[in-house]
């Protein structure tokens, strides 16, 4: 391999890991959580509406909640399940 060979690699991996860094940053930020909690009050909250569910935005809030708390504790359980399971 030349050194451009080199080069062109190493760029390529410079990108590559840069955009892994990207993606790893959103599956844990607040926005994300957020977007999810949000987006998930919608879409309860819409088929409560169309089924004619009584108090359907105020009944929506609990299954999005629900869903918050679940994306917050998941980090929790997964060191836990790589430190017992996840053995290499």
């Amino acid at each position: 391999m030349n050194q451009k060979q080199i080069e062109k690699e190493i760029k390529s991996l410079k990108r590559r890991n840069k955009h892994v860094e990207g993606g790893k940053a959103w599956e844990t930020s607040l926005t994300r959580r957020i977007l999810l909690a949000l987006f998930t009050y919608l879409a309860i909250g819409f088929y409560l509406d169309i089924i004619n569910v009584i108090n359907p935005w105020l009944n929506a809030i609990v299954p999005a909640i629900a869903f918050m708390l679940s994306t917050l504790t998941l980090p929790f359980f997964k060191k836990i399940w790589i430190n017992k399971f996840y053995k290499r």
